[in-house]
């Protein structure tokens, strides 16, 4: 397995991380063990979760895949073979996840205390990376550096507040590297200059979107990320499950995410179906499973230093850990910068 480096840790990871959100609602605990076995035993030592797991986000089932991560690693006695990646959820109206149901902000109070509770669901005293979920102001919309821009209102948190906070953790050895996720240029860019100008914890990487139907991180967050060595962790990057084929014509296979929950609308937007048919038919032309193309395709980029994988069967994981050894060459990278030219961008 491929391993780059994790921003400026000095750690290095593999180029598919183990994405978690599904264990305690799709996902059973046993389940969720099999994965985590399975994945260590392929070169896949890097998993992320968060506080908000599993999804979608309820109150009975918060910080249940984190539990689930915590008991495997106190059965198998081995948190020190694994890089272990979370976070804390940012602006939000939903209020389970603080003690005193208080709406979520960034604060420094609840950032203390969500990384308290993480550490004990997780059974650990410290986390690799920590990451803040989505911004703590409000943004035009989840994902980042959308597509069409509309100008949100209400109250939010500084950066420099919730920077602040993260910077005592990390002296205080709870968390020992940082992130952002679903964050712009411009927040990324925020976020670096408060940690040179404090002379305190860069951010190592940045969790956003990204795949075949969605490459607006290539506008701006490419190049900040090459010159200011700040990694992308590449979530989505099957589209939700889209882009492997299996919602082909309408479908909706019993127990997928669309079939229970029918949250995918961000990967249903106009001209996405045209798009997928259009990597459909490039995957046939190269004898190239369409879910293992998709997912090569995330971790050929020079920007990218895991692209976060998430199954429900054994199955599903073994296809997806195996795209990391397929031979990503010139001629796919021209049949694939051609479909983007003309199905461009159509769920940002």
């Amino acid at each position: 397995m491929e391993r780059r480096p994790l921003g400026q840790s000095g750690l290095t990871v593999p180029v598919i991380c183990l994405g978690t959100m599904t264990w305690g609602e799709q996902n059973t605990e046993a389940e969720g063990f099999e994965q985590m076995d399975y994945a260590l035993d392929q070169g896949v030592d890097f998993f992320d979760t968060a506080e908000l797991y599993a999804i979608p986000p309820k109150p009975d089932t918060q910080g249940r895949t984190e539990e689930i991560i915590g008991g495997w690693f106190a059965a198998r006695k081995n948190r020190d073979k694994v890089i272990l990646a979370t976070k804390a959820i940012g602006r939000s109206d939903m209020t389970w996840f603080r003690k005193d149901g208080a709406p979520g902000r960034p604060t420094r109070a609840q950032i203390r205390e969500a990384v308290d509770g993480s550490l004990k669901r997780l059974k650990t005293d410290y986390i690799d990376l920590y990451q803040l979920h989505w911004p703590g102001r409000p943004v035009s919309q989840f994902g980042a550096n959308p597509v069409i821009y509309a100008h949100p209102d209400g109250d939010g948190v500084a950066i420099e507040e919730t920077f602040d906070a993260f910077a005592e953790l990390v002296g205080e050895g709870k968390i020992r590297h940082i992130g952002i996720s679903n964050e712009s240029a411009w927040g990324t860019m925020r976020w670096l200059e408060i940690a040179s100008r404090k002379a305190g914890p860069r951010i190592v990487t940045i969790q956003n979107a990204y795949h075949l139907a969605n490459r607006t991180y290539e506008t701006a967050l490419a190049e900040i990320g090459l010159r200011e060595k700040v990694g992308l962790l590449a979530y989505s990057p099957l589209a939700q499950g889209f882009l492997t084929g299996k919602y082909r014509g309408g479908a909706r296979p019993a127990g997928s995410r669309m079939a229970l929950f029918d949250r995918g609308q961000r990967y249903e937007m106009p001209g996405a179906e045209a798009a997928y048919e259009a990597y459909f038919k490039l995957a046939e032309r190269f004898g190239l499973d369409p879910a293992q193309m998709a997912i090569r395709f995330v971790t050929a980029r020079p920007f990218v230093t895991s692209a976060i994988i998430g199954a429900t069967s054994m199955a599903q994981l073994e296809t997806d850990i195996a795209a990391a050894r397929l031979d990503w060459t010139a001629e796919l990278e021209a049949a694939v910068d051609a479909v983007q030219l003309v199905h461009t961008n159509p769920c940002p």
